[in-house]
């Protein structure tokens, strides 16, 4: 059971990411309208008379003050009314709604990968710490780490698309092609990302279970004859999880927005493809609104990580 401080303590913390989810949007808002261009201009191209502009800015309420704007927009917003793009007059929700799980099903895999490879290289590099093993892991992860994401990927096409022909270079199947063909399309950019986000896994995971094996409870489990296996994985991984889960849940968040050049450069139809295109066209209720699902999504996953902390360590529970 959750004590009455731990529940007053996420009381507090879901007042705070309310109030941070607002500023996000607030701030979003002010700087799309001091960015350079025009929507209405970017709709009826440079061409338009500056009637033409003149009367778009009107019907599309351009002309109203930012203040007024945000408000409106805001009000509509606690309602699920993201408005409708300038450019195209879809319903924004809907846009959202048909590329959000794409997005979304990329996040997954990349976590997917990265925590089954991190996991037991980090166990290992923890177990074989300052050994041959620990250093060529090490290696490993600095190499990933210093290079681009995009890179990454450039690689990954060249290797297993252009050389070997394993995966397509880009595109995106649906579910409704197959669930082999929808995994076979996204496992390129599922891997580019893991790629970046393994190596922080791995070290850090590495570093909390070398501080871990040398507890006294764990010299208590040796002695009592436990194998290294039973020590490793039931005794020392959970407490020093953690951290990792923390990590985890901040890059659930983070990849969502982080996620922009890799649809870009595979040709996936995200919602980061979606909100390139949307700041290239000027197209504000669309920047809007993917930002609050980022930000929201963000919101929740920090909200669930504190409820993590409490189910992998009794201690958050007990003392709150």
């Amino acid at each position: 059971m959750l004590n009455s401080a731990f529940l007053r303590r996420l009381q507090v913390q879901v007042l705070t990411l309310l109030v941070i989810l607002l500023a996000a949007t607030a701030l979003t808002f002010i700087i799309t309208n001091v960015l350079p261009g025009d929507a209405a201009v970017a709709i009826l191209g440079d061409n338009a008379t500056p009637a033409d502009i003149a009367s778009l800015r009107t019907e599309l309420g351009l002309d109203r003050n930012v203040v007024v704007r945000y408000v409106d927009w805001l009000s509509h917003a606690l309602r699920g009314d993201l408005g409708k793009s300038y450019r195209t007059r879809e319903n924004i929700a809907t846009m959202i709604g048909d590329r959000l799980p794409v997005t979304l099903e990329l996040i997954l895999l990349t976590q997917l990968i990265a925590l089954a490879f991190a996991v037991p290289a980090g166990i290992l590099a923890a177990y074989r710490s300052r050994t041959k093993v620990d250093s060529a892991l090490a290696t490993v992860s600095i190499g990933l780490l210093s290079m681009p994401a995009f890179v990454k990927g450039i690689l990954l096409i060249y290797l297993m698309s252009v050389l070997l022909g394993w995966f397509p270079a880009s595109g995106f199947k649906s579910l409704s092609d197959g669930l082999g063909a929808n995994l076979h399309s996204l496992a390129l950019p599922a891997m580019t990302l893991a790629l970046a986000e393994f190596p922080v896994y791995m070290r850090l995971l590495r570093a909390d279970m070398i501080s871990t094996l040398q507890q006294d409870y764990i010299l208590v489990a040796r002695a009592k004859g436990l194998s290294v296996r039973e020590i490793l994985l039931g005794h020392a991984l959970r407490p020093s999880s953690l951290s990792l889960v923390t990590v985890v849940g901040i890059n659930l968040g983070r990849l969502v927005g982080g996620a922009v050049i890799i649809e870009t450069l595979f040709a996936l139809p995200g919602i980061g493809q979606m909100l390139v295109n949307a700041v290239y066209q000027h197209d504000q209720f669309v920047i809007q609104g993917v930002v609050l699902v980022i930000a929201t999504g963000f919101v929740l996953i920090n909200l669930l990580v504190d409820l993590m902390y409490a189910l992998i360590d009794p201690r958050v529970r007990i003392s709150g």
